[in-house]
């Protein structure tokens, strides 16, 4: 899960980033006000890529998405990107969590018929 969810943020970084040149161009926000809200969700998407297998990891995850939701309060744009975000969170969770059972199976199989560990021929 770790996986998914670190390439998720890795993927927000650079689209808030984009978003936010987009937002400077498109609307009448001062630049300061664009990269504070683009700057910090950046910054959290990419400490929380090394807090994922910490415990809390994906509260905190979570957190980070309804902050990106919330910016839209400030740049408007970013109610409609938070939203793509959390869902995409959701998903990375979600199938992470999938992946991650299906290798411990897997592992589980492995291990009871004396095989070297990975992923099933």
């Amino acid at each position: 899960m770790r996986t998914l969810c670190a390439s998720t943020l890795i993927g927000e970084f650079f689209v808030i980033g984009f978003a936010g040149l987009v937002a400077m161009q498109m609307t009448d926000l001062p630049a300061v006000t664009v990269w504070t809200v683009s700057g910090i969700g950046m910054l959290l998407s990419l400490l929380l890529c090394g807090m994922l297998a910490r415990p809390g990891g994906v509260a905190l995850g979570w957190a980070l998405q309804g902050a990106l939701i919330a910016g839209g309060f400030v740049v408007p744009t970013m109610f409609f990107l938070g939203a793509v975000f959390a869902a995409l969170w959701w998903a990375s969770v979600h199938f992470g969590r999938k992946i991650d059972e299906a290798k411990a199976r897997w592992a589980a199989q492995s291990e009871a018929s004396g095989e070297p560990a990975g992923e099933p021929a």
